[in-house]
Order: C-alpha cells, then structure tokens, then sequence
C-alpha cells in the first residue's frame, strides 16, 4: 500500500504563502541603440568589393577591424561568416609588412 504523505505547517498564514505563486519580475528593456548603431555601422564600413567590406567595430569592449563578406537579407546588408576580425594588435602588424606584402604580390 502506498502510504501518502501530509504537509505539516506550524501556521496557517505560512501554508498560505507556501501555496500562492509568487509573481515573476518582468525584465526591463534597455534602450533600443539600433537607429545610432546602424549609422556607425555604415561610417565605418569600407568597400573592397561588391559584397565585400573592412568595418571597424568594438565588441566587448575591443576596438576589431573586420574584413568580411556580407549578404542581402530583404534589402539590408548583414555580416556573413567569411570573414576575420584583427584586433588592434594585429591590424598594427598587418600594416607593418603591408611593403613585404606588396613585393611578395609584385613577384608573383
């Protein structure tokens, strides 16, 4: 036989609390910085190619130079996944043998 089991409570008004749902917090919504990240977004946007562009961004508090491909997703311009992002570090030392580089094409 099974045996069942009963709350015992030292007072009526806890069994009471016990038994309401407590009400969860809504979350509050920060304010929308779309209408400014998008005009930042296209000042630091570079063309190399058609669909093809450096941008220069911050995440998480890291200024990176992007050099991606994008794609037209309903007339807007969206990130794809080829691509690499440098940070400051690196963007510095590409720049530095950007003559190498050069001399390293022109002997192709």
């Amino acid at each position: 036989m099974p045996k069942t089991k009963e709350l015992v409570s030292s007072s009526d008004s806890d069994s009471d609390a016990a038994e309401k749902p407590k009400a969860k917090k809504a979350k509050q919504q920060k304010p929308s910085k779309a209408a400014s990240s998008s005009q930042d977004k296209d000042e630091n946007m570079f063309p190399l190619s058609k669909m093809r562009f450096v941008n220069v961004s911050e995440f998480k508090g890291k200024v990176l130079v992007n050099i991606r491909e994008y794609y037209d997703s309903d007339g807007e311009l969206k990130p794809g996944r080829k691509g690499i992002s440098l940070t400051l570090d690196q963007w510095k030392k590409l720049k530095e043998h950007i003559d190498d580089i050069d001399e390293a094409v022109a002997d192709m």
